[in-house]
């Protein structure tokens, strides 16, 4: 499971269609509704907040949002709890870990998005999360490929 904290304006169309796909299987694990996955370092961020659901659910609609400026047609109504304004604070370290990891795969998967990214002048995350500049690792919970 990657929930990324990078806007989704990098990923590619597999991308975001596998992250809509993650995110919505996230919603089921925090709602108590699946077995497995329980433990996910990424379900963190959204466990940590006062309403997990409300979290997850905020997180959703921008990846949403992303989707329908793209014109795909994800289902709104799989989730019902969000709100534009909700804040998450993340490490400028994990977005800057992202943007790699994330550049890695798309070299080979989609050159042309590859490309675009890297002619962008910042990393943005989602827009749930604001990026606190003077953390430059990585966030404890994420499992990095060495």
């Amino acid at each position: 499971m990657r929930l990324w904290s990078l806007h989704p304006k990098y990923l590619d169309r597999v991308g975001l269609v596998a992250l809509w796909r993650e995110g919505l299987l996230a919603r089921k694990v925090l709602e108590g509704k699946t077995k497995g996955y329980k433990k996910h370092p990424q379900l963190e961020r959204f466990s940590n907040y006062p309403n997990k659901i409300k979290a997850i659910d905020s997180y959703l609609f921008h990846v949403y949002k992303e989707a329908f400026a793209r014109n795909y047609s994800f289902d709104l109504s799989k989730i019902q709890d969000f709100e534009e304004d909700i804040k998450i604070p993340i490490s400028f370290g994990q977005i800057r870990y992202e943007f790699s990891h994330l550049q890695k795969k798309l070299k080979d998967r989609d050159r042309k998005k590859y490309l675009h990214n890297q002619s962008m002048s910042e990393n943005l995350a989602n827009e749930i999360f604001t990026i606190n500049e003077d953390i430059l690792d990585p966030e404890s919970w994420e499992k990095r490929a060495e």
